[in-house]
C-alpha cells in the first residue's frame, strides 16, 4: 500500500463525508415515498440496507441498517425497534459474506435482499398477524406480504443502480505499489 499524501488524506474523508451523506439523502426520500400513498409498496430501505451493506463495514452497515429499521418500524407503525434488530443482524451477515465469499455483483444482491425481505415480511406476518388466530389471516399474506416482497425486490434494481453510481464516483480506491502490481502477474 502506498503511503497517502495529506492531500489525498483530505480528498479521501471528502469523498467519504459526500458519500455518507447521499447515503442517507436516498434514505430519506424512501422513507419519504414509504410514508405517502397506498399500502402495496416496496419497502425501499431494506435494498437500501442491503447494498450499502455489500460495500462498507460492519460498523458502518449496522448502524445505517438499524437506523433503515427504525424508519420501517416509523413508517409501518410497528413497534420501534423490530425491524431495525433484524435489518442489523442481516447487514452484519451480508457485511461478512461479500467480504469473505462473494462478489459485487447484481445477482448477490438481488438474491440478498430477496432473502432479506422475504424473511422480514414473513417474520411480520407470523407475529403480527398469524400468531392471534384472526380469521382469514391467509389472504394478508397471499395479497399483501407477497406482492409487497414482490415490490421490494424489483426496487432492487434500481437501488443498486444508484448505489453503484454513488460508489464509482465516491468510494476510495486501494492504490497498489509497483512491487504489488509486479507480485501479482
Amino acid at each position: 500500500m502506498r503511503i497517502k499524501t495529506t492531500k489525498e488524506k483530505r480528498i479521501l474523508i471528502i469523498k467519504t463525508a459526500v458519500r455518507w451523506l447521499l447515503y442517507y439523502v436516498l434514505i430519506f426520500f424512501s422513507f419519504v415515498f414509504m410514508t405517502s400513498g397506498t399500502l402495496l409498496k416496496p419497502v425501499l430501505l431494506i435494498p437500501i440496507a442491503v447494498c450499502i451493506s455489500v460495500n462498507n463495514n460492519q460498523i458502518g452497515s449496522a448502524v445505517t441498517s438499524a437506523v433503515c429499521g427504525f424508519l420501517i418500524d416509523i413508517s409501518c407503525d410497528k413497534l420501534i425497534g423490530y425491524n431495525a434488530v433484524i435489518l442489523t443482524v442481516f447487514s452484519i451477515i451480508i457485511s461478512l459474506l461479500f467480504e469473505l465469499y462473494l462478489r459485487y455483483k447484481f445477482i448477490n444482491v438481488l438474491i440478498a435482499t430477496a432473502v432479506v425481505s422475504f424473511i422480514q415480511g414473513w417474520l411480520d406476518y407470523k407475529f403480527y398477524y398469524e400468531i392471534w388466530n384472526y380469521d382469514n389471516v391467509e389472504l394478508i399474506f397471499s395479497e399483501i406480504t407477497i406482492p409487497v416482497w414482490i415490490y421490494t425486490v424489483i426496487s432492487t434494481v434500481f437501488i443498486f443502480l444508484i448505489i453503484k453510481l454513488i460508489n464509482h464516483f465516491l468510494m476510495p480506491k486501494e492504490h497498489l505499489s509497483l512491487e504489488e502490481v509486479i507480485k501479482t502477474n
